[in-house]
C-alpha cells in the first residue's frame, strides 16, 4: 500500500507551509492545495489519505468540499480548522461527515492526534472494504445449492431441517455446509455468520 498523504487545503499559504512543516517533521507525507478547487482537480479516490482543511476559503467553503467528495463517494476522512465565528458551519460539517474540527489557534499535538486517528479508522475502513469485496466473490463463487445450505445455515437451521426443506439426506448437507467453510475460509460456525452479514453491509 501506498503511504497515506495528509492533504492540506487552505488558501493562507504560510498556514499551509506551517501545516506541511508540522506535518513533514512528524514523520508524515503532507501535500498542499491552495483552494478545495484545486484539490478536487487533483483528487485520485483511490489514494488514501485524510484532509484537513479550512473552513472558509473563496470559490468552494470547506462544507461544500465535503458535499462534493460525498457526492463522489470518496471515504477520505476530513479534519476542519476553522475560526471562532465559524463554529456552526463546523458543527454542519461534522453532521455531512467532517471526523473533526479545530478551533484556531489549534494545538499542534491535539491536530497530530486527531491526524493519525483519522488515519487509522480510515485504514480499518479500507481493510474491512477489501475483506467484504473477498467475501463477496466467494459467495458469487458458490453453487445455487451451496447458496441454499448457507441461507440455512445462517438462519440458525439444523442440518436435518434444512434437508428437510431442500429434499436431500442430512448428510448432503453436511457435504454442502463443509464446502462452504473451506471456500469461505470460516473456522466456525459464528465466524461464517459474521462474513456473510459483513458481505452484506
Amino acid at each position: 500500500m501506498t503511504e497515506p498523504v495528509v492533504h492540506v487545503i487552505d488558501d493562507d499559504e504560510a498556514m499551509r507551509a506551517s501545516l506541511a512543516f508540522l506535518l513533514d517533521a512528524s514523520g508524515l507525507t503532507a501535500r498542499t492545495y491552495e483552494s478545495a478547487t484545486r484539490f478536487l482537480e487533483t483528487f485520485d479516490a483511490a489514494n488514501g489519505g485524510v484532509i484537513v482543511t479550512d473552513v472558509r476559503m473563496p470559490e468552494m467553503n470547506g462544507l461544500e468540499l465535503v458535499r462534493r467528495l460525498k457526492a463522489r463517494e470518496a471515504p477520505l476522512p476530513i479534519i476542519m480548522i476553522t475560526g471562532h465565528g465559524d463554529v456552526p458551519l463546523a458543527v454542519e460539517a461534522m453532521k455531512a461527515g467532517v471526523v473533526d474540527f479545530l478551533e484556531k489557534p489549534f494545538d499542534e499535538e491535539h491536530l497530530l492526534a486527531a491526524i493519525r486517528s483519522a488515519l487509522a479508522e480510515s485504514r480499518q475502513s479500507d481493510e474491512e472494504q477489501a475483506e467484504r469485496e473477498r467475501i463477496r466473490r466467494v459467495l458469487d463463487s458458490l453453487s445455487p445449492r451451496e447458496h441454499e445450505v448457507l441461507d440455512g445455515v445462517v438462519a440458525g437451521k439444523l442440518n436435518k431441517v434444512i434437508a428437510h426443506e431442500l429434499g436431500i439426506s442430512p448428510r448432503t448437507v453436511e457435504v454442502y455446509r463443509a464446502n462452504v467453510m473451506s471456500k469461505s475460509g470460516a473456522r466456525g460456525l459464528s465466524e461464517l455468520v459474521r462474513m456473510v452479514l459483513l458481505a452484506q453491509s
